[in-house]
Order: structure tokens, then C-alpha cells, then sequence
């Protein structure tokens, strides 16, 4: 298991490895570019291959995330033209970054229904993964339901994977927060939740951790990360992940909320304790 955290990128995949290491992070995650724009990003191939180098050098394993803002469902042509360019440009950045996956977030059906929504969605994946052949999946990110988002459950992300033509391009990332706000899981029923990520095959496709205390309630719908063992799900409950058997082999990746990312060096610290029991 590699403990990491969100690190920026804005100077470049080189700075932000000399960063990871810094913090002590085994593993860590950037987005591909601006997280509320889907602006097209020219890479800088230099630094790019540079990054690859470091994290090779040090074995840190790197995840991207794609901008918030696409939305895989939405009824509208032009705005699901902008989002497929969005997403294939994110695979082809986080393939010269060196990544194994880019996460991205389900869609939401915007008042045209869950059975809509689902559908658009797996067209819009069928475009996007019908241009990009490479070696990085796309992670498909678990939702804590605010609004109209889909993919709460682990079936509903599993049938949705299951019903595009690429189904060995996608995976899966979880997230604490999302599942815990979503009512899919808490320190009771986390045996249950490995069940049943083993028995529909979504563990085989699980490809990282986002982990994430939660200021907001069990079953709240609201996606409001906190810091580890701070907020509503605690410590006790998020350790569990840590010590799992099924899930040493993934890179666990902090998104609590921080002024500065060196406080994420406490924080990992923290991790590897409660993995220690």
C-alpha cells in the first residue's frame, strides 16, 4: 500500500515529484489541468519526462484526476463534445505523466433521470475511450449524490462499466468520503462493502484510493471532505481500509483539506500509525 496526497502541479510534473518526496508520500495525485476549466493544456515534454525519471527513481506511484467540471450525462451536444475532447486530452496528460489511471467524475443526469443520465453516460464513454488506446484506464470516481450525480452504489458503477464496448479501459476509485455521505458504508458495515466489491468484480477494476474523513453526515448526500480521524466517519473506521488484506496492493491518496500542502507530512505520518494499529 502507498500513502500519499494531492499535490499540485501548477510548476511542472518535476516540482511536484520533488514534492511528493519531500511530504514522504509512496504515492500521490495531480490534475491534468485546471480543475475548473477544461481550457486545452499543452505538456511540456521536457519536465514531463523529467517527472517520469523521479517517480521511477523513488517508486511513487502517480493517479490524475480530471477537471469537476465535465459531466458525462449532460443532454446537451455541445457540452458532451467539449467533455469527450476534455477527457481524451486527460488520458494522453496522464500517459506522459507516467499515470496509472485518470479519475474522473460520473455524470449527473441534470432532471433527465437516472435511467437518461446512465445511458448518455456510457455513450459519452463509448466516445471517449473509442480515441484512446493507451495504457492508462479511466477511473471512474464513486459519487456522494448531491444533486442529480450517479454512480453511488458499487452496482450501479459496475453496470455502467459493464455496458460500454471498452469495459478493460475503465476502472474504479474510491473514495471514503463519497461512499460514507452516500450511506454505502460505516465502521458496521465495512465488511459488507469489501463483500461486495469482491463479489461483483468491482475490487478486480479498483485502482485507487481518494482517502477522506467527512464533515458532513452518514447518508447527508454532501461532499464535504475533513481531515483523518476529524471529522463524522473517524479514525477507527478509516483504519480499516489501512488494514485490509484486499486493498494492499493500491495507492491510498489524501484530499483533506490543508492551507499548505506540507501539512499533508503530518498527515501521512499519521496514516502509516493507524496502519500500524
Amino acid at each position: 500500500m502507498k500513502i500519499g496526497c494531492h499535490i499540485s502541479v501548477a510548476k511542472g510534473l518535476e516540482k511536484a515529484v520533488q514534492q511528493a518526496v519531500l511530504l514522504g508520500a509512496e504515492s500521490f495525485q495531480v490534475f491534468t489541468k485546471n480543475p475548473r476549466g477544461l481550457k486545452p493544456k499543452k505538456v511540456n515534454q521536457v519536465d514531463a519526462d523529467n517527472g517520469v525519471s523521479l517517480l521511477q527513481k523513488h517508486d511513487i506511484t502517480l493517479v490524475c484526476h480530471t477537471p469537476y467540471i465535465t459531466n458525462m450525462s449532460t443532454p446537451k451536444e455541445d457540452l458532451q463534445e467539449v467533455t469527450i475532447r476534455s477527457i481524451v486530452e486527460d488520458l494522453h496528460i496522464a500517459e506522459a505523466y507516467g499515470a496509472i489511471g485518470a479519475v474522473v467524475h460520473c455524470g449527473k443526469h441534470v432532471g433527465e433521470g437516472e435511467e437518461y443520465g446512465t445511458k448518455r453516460m456510457v455513450e459519452t464513454l463509448d466516445l471517449i475511450l473509442e480515441q484512446y488506446d493507451g495504457p492508462v484506464k479511466l477511473l471512474l470516481e464513486n459519487t456522494a449524490g448531491q444533486g442529480t450525480e450517479l454512480g453511488l452504489t458499487i452496482k450501479s458503477l459496475m453496470e455502467i462499466r459493464n455496458a460500454t464496448k471498452f469495459p478493460e479501459k475503465i476502472g474504479f476509485c474510491f473514495d471514503t468520503c463519497h461512499a460514507f455521505a452516500a450511506g454505502q458504508w460505516n465502521l458496521d458495515s465495512f465488511d459488507q462493502l469489501i463483500e461486495e466489491m469482491k463479489s461483483t468484480g468491482y475490487l478486480d477494476s479498483l485502482v485507487c484510493i481518494h482517502y477522506n474523513d467527512s464533515k458532513a453526515p452518514f447518508d447527508s448526500h454532501k461532499d464535504r471532505h475533513e481531515k483523518i480521524g476529524k471529522g463524522e466517519i473517524g479514525s477507527e473506521a478509516l483504519a480499516k481500509f489501512l488494514t485490509c488484506p484486499d486493498l494492499q496492493h493500491l495507492p491510498v491518496v489524501l484530499e483533506t483539506p490543508v492551507d499548505d500542502e506540507k501539512e499533508y507530512a503530518e498527515e501521512i505520518k499519521y496514516l502509516h500509525e493507524l496502519r500500524q494499529g
